[in-house]
């Protein structure tokens, strides 16, 4: 689609080899000029589209490191961040277990470094003139509250630091794009409703019981394939959005609508 006007972009995808990132690489590759991919996991990306760099988030010279591979490059017209870095007791976040170590921990992972580095990568675009665009991963949990009523029978529960991570981001994204936007730099989110796959932090897939659990309460009547949420993703990228910043997409098949 020739409005997407991709072709001759150079984007970079923190988080790319994760469960939407490997979606998200694979169609970008199709697309534009360059993807650049920074992740612990090398996937062996067999496209000379795509370039590589191991990049752990949780290193302490998590900044240092990103600025040396962004640098290489004059000009990045799209940052794209789905990486998704979690504590060790990340499945003991929930209401009753929660404790100030690991709120902390989390905190610091997926927020203030996911603050630090758009920041990093918005000074960047605004130094070398780039009208960019950012798009940052979002859930609908960063705007809705949780119905306990899809955890009953499963050995689920509700994330109370996952909740308090994604309502940062939903109103970190309004803030940025009032300061980016004179810059030509759109800034947003996609607030994903759940998707098919592994349980962050385990190696398991959702039960059986709370896929139906959670497909009764969406319209849709089902969670979402990696490639759904792609898609909006490489819209908000693209020239087609061109007239949307300081937005939280909601991408839930229907689940905020009732």
């Amino acid at each position: 689609m020739e409005n997407l006007n991709l072709k001759n972009k150079t984007i970079l995808i923190l988080g790319g080899s994760g469960l939407i990132g490997r979606q998200i690489v694979d169609s970008l590759s199709k697309l534009c000029k360059l993807v650049i991919v920074l992740d612990i996991n090398d996937l062996k990306f067999r496209n000379k589209k795509v370039k590589f760099y191991n990049y752990d988030l949780s290193d302490k010279n998590f900044e240092k490191k990103f600025q040396i591979i962004t640098y290489k490059y004059k000009k990045i017209d799209c940052y794209i961040n789905c990486a998704y870095p979690i504590s060790e007791n990340w499945n003991k976040c929930d209401y009753q277990n929660i404790n100030r170590e690991d709120l902390s921990i989390n905190l610091d992972l997926q927020l203030e470094r996911l603050v630090l580095t758009t920041n990093i990568i918005s000074k960047q675009m605004r130094k070398n003139k780039t009208k960019g665009s950012i798009v940052l991963m979002n859930s609908i949990y960063g705007i809705l509250g949780y119905d306990m009523n899809i955890y009953k029978n499963t050995d689920m529960r509700e994330n109370i630091a996952y909740s308090v991570i994604k309502g940062g981001i939903t109103n970190y994204i309004r803030a940025m794009a009032s300061i980016l936007s004179k810059n030509g730099i759109r800034i947003n989110s996609v607030c994903a409703g759940g998707v098919e796959g592994h349980i962050a932090g385990k190696t398991k897939n959702q039960s059986r019981q709370f896929i139906k659990n959670y497909s009764e309460k969406v319209p849709i009547g089902r969670l979402a394939k990696p490639k759904e949420i792609s898609g909006p993703v490489i819209f908000l990228c693209s020239d087609l959005s061109s007239y949307i910043t300081g937005s939280n997409l909601i991408v839930d098949g229907g689940w905020s609508s009732i």
